[in-house]
């Protein structure tokens, strides 16, 4: 295991908190539009909101993607090809998202189907992308040679990955929620749902942190690389001090902005902490969770930095083109956010 496999290894998952920060928000405010915009004026709201940014936000993922091809291509071949289907619904989420949003302002006659469409293509990605990691977690069904054995998509429905899932979906929700609360008009009837919202899903995901937590220890007990164990404790415990204080800041009207910012840190801090729980693995063979009904026994190996790493001159040339390419992407981040900060205004509505 070298040093550059382990930096990519790092380098990953804060491609994934990146991910989960920023597109979190654009697939939070999808899952709560119909319950928080009732009319067409609230519904633009929500989608002005997210408009000028959504798409590159999304490029976290896609660059997550393809630097797991890169730097691991064991295990990006092995969860692409064993989580598939729920890979193409994902990408089917995405897509239709990124339709609707830019039609349904525009198709009056389709505008129900495309904010149907909207609620639908959000909800996809923030469910099954947390489905996929506990499954990466728990482990999967491989044979010697990495490829996945077990049952298609019913294999990885478990109920401890039903929790990851319904962990990261609230999670999604609190960040579209806070966003919404920060950019939507201050006296509108969306931020007073959207501040509702935000409480409800703090509290969901408290709770399922801490069932989810309780289950992976007391039932899956998987293997854990013990030296990180004192700083597995610190990244749990700090998701939860980021929960509680965006649930009490929550409650004070001036404090939008402290309240996404905690919110955001307990999604960079849970993804720490997977990495914690997962390192050196990036795969972990397994029957996964021992309620799978759909269980299929493994013969292969749990996928490790050390076995899926590709050599350090590729490692190396990646990480240097990394320090450049990195910076520009902050670069057009900062000047996009500054460019569209400040809350929504109802007479400039644009979606």
């Amino acid at each position: 295991m070298t040093t550059l496999g382990i930096i990519w290894f790092c380098l990953i998952f804060v491609l994934i908190a990146g991910y989960f920060i920023l597109d979190g928000f654009d697939l939070g405010a999808g899952v709560l539009s119909p319950f928080v915009a009732k009319n067409d004026e609230e519904k633009s709201i929500v989608r002005t909101s997210i408009g000028p940014v959504w798409d590159g936000n999304e490029v976290w993922l896609l660059t997550a993607g393809g630097a797991l091809f890169a730097a691991f291509a064991p295990a990006y071949a092995t969860t692409f090809s064993g989580f598939y289907l729920a890979i193409i619904l994902v990408l089917l989420g995405l897509i239709v998202r990124a339709v609707s949003v830019e039609f349904a302002g525009h198709d009056k006659e389709w505008s129900k189907i495309w904010n149907a469409l909207f609620f639908v293509g959000s909800l996809l990605p923030a469910l099954l992308l947390g489905v996929a990691a506990g499954n990466v977690f728990a482990g999967i069904p491989m044979n010697a040679n990495g490829d996945y054995v077990g049952v298609p998509l019913l294999g990885l429905v478990t109920p401890f990955t039903l929790l990851t899932g319904l962990l990261g979906l609230s999670l999604f929700v609190c960040q579209g929620a806070s966003w919404l609360a920060l950019k939507a008009p201050v006296d509108s009837a969306v931020r007073a749902r959207a501040k509702k919202a935000r409480g409800i899903a703090q509290l969901a995901a408290i709770a399922l942190f801490a069932i989810a937590g309780a289950y992976a220890v007391f039932v899956l007990k998987p293997e854990m690389a013990p030296e990180l164990a004192v700083l597995r404790y610190v990244f749990a415990a700090l998701v939860l001090v980021a929960l509680v204080v965006a649930l009490l800041k929550g409650k004070d009207d001036g404090a939008d902005l402290v309240t996404f910012i905690a919110s955001s840190a307990a999604c960079a801090l849970l993804v720490a902490l997977w990495a914690s729980l997962m390192f050196p693995n990036l795969v972990v063979a397994g029957a996964g969770d021992p309620l799978n009904l759909f269980a299929t026994a493994a013969s292969g190996e749990n996928i490790t930095i050390a076995t899926a790493a590709s050599s350090d001159l590729a490692l190396g040339w990646m990480l240097g083109i990394t320090c450049v390419g990195l910076p520009l992407v902050l670069v057009y981040h900062f000047m996009i956010y500054r460019t569209f900060r400040g809350r929504v205004k109802v007479e400039e509505l644009d979606y």
